[in-house]
């Protein structure tokens, strides 16, 4: 369930020929970028989805797919599209495009500070814009507007409908949790799980409240996935009714407002 709900977030829409696109250089700007997680601009961090929206970003409209992924190894161009994205002159993983909307994954092998975003279509090139890079950008994948993506320990989706429990161990899916013990690898799948490597500085909060360390069960890389992190949490037995829930690595927190469905 998760996967679907990820794909469905990150992955919009099958190959079609778009007619109406008008050939012609790309344009977007740094303030149409945004963390595709977080739904916001300006927060970003290697190994998180970006969403570039503009005009002209492709002739077609096509996602990732699984014959695109050869033996865990990621695209750098779907086929067909002539789409490619250059992060401070590395390719970035492509994971959906469109005339109006590109979704790359970040390059794991980037460090914080400035960087700059190019996109080009069939070698026609956009302008050069640069964005700014933290060593993490912790935020949740989003089930909707406000709900965090979440599932029950038998893969079902918590939600108002099916919420969570106080004393329930659930997971939680996120992004920009930053590197992981052993390190991922560029262009690949994780292959297996990897805990963050600020695990210490690591944090899940409740309506404003840390959540006690011992019941963060796990917190890293999930595995057969890219740019995708799982926590598996044991909820407090008083936990509140439907909390905001946030994470914190370090000094980073993710956006604020974000709800659990918990009864």
């Amino acid at each position: 369930m998760a996967a679907i709900v990820l794909l469905a977030a990150l992955a919009l829409g099958p190959f079609l020929a778009d007619s109406s696109s008008t050939p012609g250089a790309p344009t977007y700007s740094a303030d149409s970028i945004a963390n595709s997680a977080a739904g916001i601009a300006g927060f970003y961090a290697p190994n998180t989805f970006l969403s570039i929206y503009g005009q002209n970003l492709a002739y077609v409209t096509r996602a990732i797919g699984p014959d695109d992924i050869s033996g865990g190894m990621l695209p750098t161009v779907l086929p067909g599209t002539g789409v490619r994205v250059l992060i401070n002159q590395i390719s970035a993983d492509i994971w959906y495009v469109s005339p109006t909307l590109v979704n790359v994954l970040v390059p794991l092998v980037l460090i914080a500070g400035p960087a700059t975003v190019q996109l080009e279509v069939d070698g026609l090139a956009g302008p050069a814009v640069t964005i700014t890079l933290g060593a993490t950008a912790p935020a949740f994948f989003q089930a909707d507007a406000t709900t965090v993506l979440a599932v029950h320990l038998d893969g079902s989706l918590v939600a108002v409908s099916a919420p969570a429990h106080a004393g329930e161990a659930i997971v939680l899916f996120a992004s920009g949790m930053g590197a992981t013990l052993p390190a991922q690898i560029s262009n690949t799948l994780a292959p297996a799980a990897a805990q963050i490597s600020a695990i210490s500085d690591f944090q899940v909060l409740l309506n404003g409240t840390t959540v006690s360390a011992s019941r963060v069960l796990y917190a890293g890389a999930a595995p057969g996935f890219a740019g995708l992190y799982q926590i598996n949490l044991l909820l407090p037995g008083d936990a509140p009714s439907n909390p905001e829930i946030r994470i914190a690595v370090a000094d980073r927190m993710s956006p604020a407002g974000r709800i659990l469905p918990l009864q």
